[in-house]
């Protein structure tokens, strides 16, 4: 895809999962990356198989951490052309028993760290004229369903605040999207803030969709520019 070609593409979570299929995709299309997350050992051990690449730790839960994480970015390579807001934790628990600070906490690294890379990035793209943001959502954000309440609802909030974007932003050149996987088959089941299933507990995820064909649709979205993408349909 010529359209990646040498542009600058911002990577959150890009340790694991969507994230680091999305920034090897990028890379083998010619991607200048920055490989953004907590874990400082794997993004740099990325960074030695994808030439080019920048790894930034960042906890993207924090706002001052992103905001030191795009202008490192910016400073390293002089633009930003892409974000991909991917970082993310899920939370299944019956409503009743959500406890607070937990969904606090999701609700500063799904909604409120998304809007903090989101911000970043806005003067920088302003003043190119141009760039591309994309927020990973959840196909669960178009259901309700019992025990993902606290997770659907900050995807939900992700929605609204990409979308409003989208319509705030267009008249700097700057394309805000959305994808949504459904399933996917990565860590996300035992990463979950409501802790690490009981051991023997089967991973409804590993019959879902491959990491790297969330990451062709995020690829996709980038070129078309659609408001919504669907990885598939529910």
């Amino acid at each position: 895809m010529d359209s990646l070609k040498d542009k600058v593409a911002i990577v959150t979570g890009a340790s694991s999962g969507i994230g680091l299929a999305t920034a090897r995709l990028f890379a083998e299309y010619g991607a200048k990356v920055a490989l953004v997350a907590r874990s400082k050992d794997k993004l740099e051990a990325l960074a030695q198989e994808l030439p080019g690449s920048l790894p930034v730790v960042c906890d993207i839960s924090e706002p001052s951490s992103v905001a030191l994480m795009v202008s490192k970015v910016h400073k390293h390579y002089g633009r930003i052309d892409i974000l991909i807001n991917n970082a993310g934790r899920g939370y299944d628990c019956p409503l009743e028993s959500i406890d607070l600070d937990k969904y606090v906490d999701l609700i500063r690294l799904n909604v409120v760290g998304q809007l903090a890379a989101m911000q970043a990035v806005f003067p920088i793209m302003k003043a190119q004229g141009s760039g591309s943001i994309v927020s990973i959502s959840s196909g669960l954000s178009h259901r309700f369903m019992p025990n993902v309440a606290a997770y659907s609802s900050t995807k939900r909030a992700l929605n609204g605040l990409t979308l409003t974007a989208r319509e705030e932003w267009a008249k700097h050149g700057i394309v805000v999207t959305l994808v949504h996987p459904l399933i996917t088959n990565t860590d996300f089941f035992y990463n979950k803030v409501s802790g690490r299933p009981p051991e023997g507990v089967a991973n409804p995820y590993l019959n879902g969709d491959a990491p790297e064909a969330v990451a062709l649709t995020i690829m996709k979205s980038v070129s078309t520019g659609d408001a919504e993408l669907f990885v598939r349909e529910w």
